[in-house]
């Protein structure tokens, strides 16, 4: 099992940095379908996982080539911290069966999303482009 967990790992770490996606797209789904983890036991498993090393490294990347905007971020990640707590409440205070049919849910919809939607022009950000910070001494 270690070594598929890293698989795992490695697999949601590239996706999360291609895309900024990972635990509830990539490793949940597969610790329910490939480790056989009851729903809720995969959600909290996969929000372990990503406690401390979520995109560490692909930030450090990204704030390389000058492409994060760090107040928006975390201001993100403040309601990610009260965000994850409460949807941790919620999911726990659910059925198995009505845990399941939801993230069922939330699936279909982000997947119909992406396969339904238009393609439409880019937007005008709303925040700032990024700030070039200088580039380090060689």
């Amino acid at each position: 099992m270690n070594f598929a967990a890293i698989f795992l790992g490695l697999a949601a770490g590239v996706v999360g940095g291609m895309f900024g996606i990972g635990g509830g797209l990539i490793i949940v789904p597969a610790l329910i379908l490939l480790f056989g983890f009851d729903q809720k036991v995969a959600t909290g498993t996969s929000l372990l996982a990503q406690l401390l090393p979520v995109g560490l490294l692909g930030v450090w990347e990204y704030h390389r080539n000058h492409q994060i905007q760090v107040v928006p971020g975390l201001w993100i990640s403040a309601g990610l911290l009260l965000g994850a707590w409460a949807g941790s409440l919620i999911a726990l205070s659910l059925s198995k069966e009505m845990m399941k049919q939801s993230y069922g849910i939330f699936l279909l919809v982000v997947g119909l999303y992406f396969l339904l939607s238009p393609s439409t022009p880019a937007r005008k950000a709303a925040v700032p482009p990024a700030v070039e910070a200088p580039a380090p001494p060689e």
